[in-house]
């Protein structure tokens, strides 16, 4: 009977993660890591909880459970960084992260006693990295991905950086954040458990905003300045690490500064580029070829191996190389620019810019459409539901494309819906 339980909370909280845009695909692998993670109890109880942000006096009413003990649980969760508190106009707010980007990265950004973080890391390495479902459900489906590169801005001429928006800039990012955190990189981290870590900085992954000042209060990640924050994206830079943030115009949560060998995001580019995994930057590197001498520098800090070399076809000098690149599989990060020596690697600008979502609503509605769980988004009915959060998500929809617009409508199979996109046509 207890084994029964056992599974039903776990699989329960397994469904309920799966009500994200982005979710975890069910897995033995997966009930172990939420074993490390959660007790059967918490287990149970954060299966109830919504999708967006709630109160405590909601997740009261959901757990059936008095406000006292359910603010000492949610602190609880809180202080283990597997719930964010934030704080919305005075009021305390509480959401469940997703996965990834989430809790399995909050649950090694610090050293910690109160988990086996090595059987932990083990765990993810063998859910992430071996059986693969979860990586490939989480990077490529849909159009709309997780996260984007930044261009490396030391690599940018004069010239190509008047076409940088500021949301495209890591620097504005760190510049404008209301708080701002660092910890430990999570893939560095596990790999290091491993003993396959590289020798790249490892107390380097930034949160900003709302998710730093959660996760500084509970003290998963250092608070940090500005001044701080910016010395640390010249070490990624010298270190020909890659910025890998959050898909989103306003209020980035994060930017991870990551290698080609442990991090996750960029393991995906190089198994799945085809589909398009990462969205890229709006730049492309170009090598003049008389001037590349063959030296392999840019090959080898390509975190997606899509630098290599060929034959330069020169008749006077046989063994003569050249670097050419896959535009199609490209990042457009930067890295490889940055290390050419004689200088013949230069960005331009892409063709057709990349689309990025204005903010979180409009990136987890635009993933919920393309992965087909929109319902879930609008109809989340684990606690009593927030017409402030109906009211945006809405707001997103009526802008979307027609085609997507009907594509929604058909989830969600609602005729309010409908009249309002008929009536924004008008």
């Amino acid at each position: 009977m207890a084994h029964h339980t056992l599974k039903t909370s776990y699989s329960d909280l397994v469904d309920r993660l799966n009500r994200f845009p982005q979710g975890a695909p069910p897995s033995e692998l997966l009930n172990k890591i939420l074993k490390v993670l959660f007790s059967e109890k918490e287990a149970q109880l954060v299966s109830l909880l919504p999708i967006k942000p709630f109160t405590a006096e909601k997740a009261s009413t959901s757990w059936k459970l008095d406000i006292a003990t359910t603010r000492k649980i949610l602190e609880t969760l809180a202080d283990r960084a597997l719930l964010v508190d934030i704080e919305q106009n005075g009021q305390q707010e509480y959401a469940l992260p997703p996965p990834m980007a989430g809790f399995f990265e909050f649950s090694m950004m610090r050293v910690r006693n109160d988990i086996d973080q090595k059987a932990l890391a083990e765990l993810f390495y063998q859910y992430l990295n071996v059986e693969e479902d979860f990586i490939r459900e989480l990077f490529t489906r849909g159009e709309t991905q997780l996260g984007r590169v930044f261009v490396n801005e030391p690599a940018l001429s004069s010239d190509n950086a008047l076409h940088v928006l500021d949301y495209e800039r890591a620097t504005e990012i760190i510049e404008t954040a209301t708080h701002i955190g660092v910890g430990i990189c999570y893939c560095r981290h596990k790999m290091e458990h491993l003993g396959r870590a590289c020798n790249a900085p490892m107390d380097i992954c930034m949160t900003f905003n709302t998710s730093a000042a959660s996760l500084t209060k509970h003290g998963h990640a250092r608070k940090i300045d500005k001044i701080e924050c910016l010395d640390l994206l010249q070490q990624a830079y010298d270190h020909n690490l890659v910025q890998f943030g959050e898909n989103v115009r306003e209020d980035i949560n994060f930017i991870c500064n990551c290698c080609g060998c442990c991090c996750e995001a960029m393991v995906a580019a190089r198994r799945f580029a085809i589909l398009n995994p990462v969205h890229t930057t709006n730049f492309i590197p170009v090598v003049n070829e008389q001037l590349c001498n063959g030296c392999g520098k840019c090959v080898n800090v390509c975190p997606v191996e899509e630098m290599t070399l060929v034959s330069a076809n020169d008749p006077h000098h046989p063994n003569r190389k050249k670097a050419v690149l896959n535009e199609d599989r490209c990042l457009g990060c930067g890295v490889c620019v940055r290390s050419c020596a004689v200088k013949c690697i230069l960005l331009k600008s892409r063709s057709k810019r990349v689309l990025t979502p204005l903010n979180g609503v409009h990136k987890a509605v635009m993933m919920a459409i393309e992965r087909g769980n929109l319902q879930h988004l609008i109809f989340d009915n684990r606690v009593l539901f927030s017409h402030r959060a109906l009211a945006a998500v809405l707001g997103v929809l009526l802008k979307i494309p027609p085609i997507k617009q009907a594509v929604a409508s058909q989830q969600i199979k609602s005729r309010f819906f409908e009249k309002m996109i008929q009536r924004m046509k008008i």
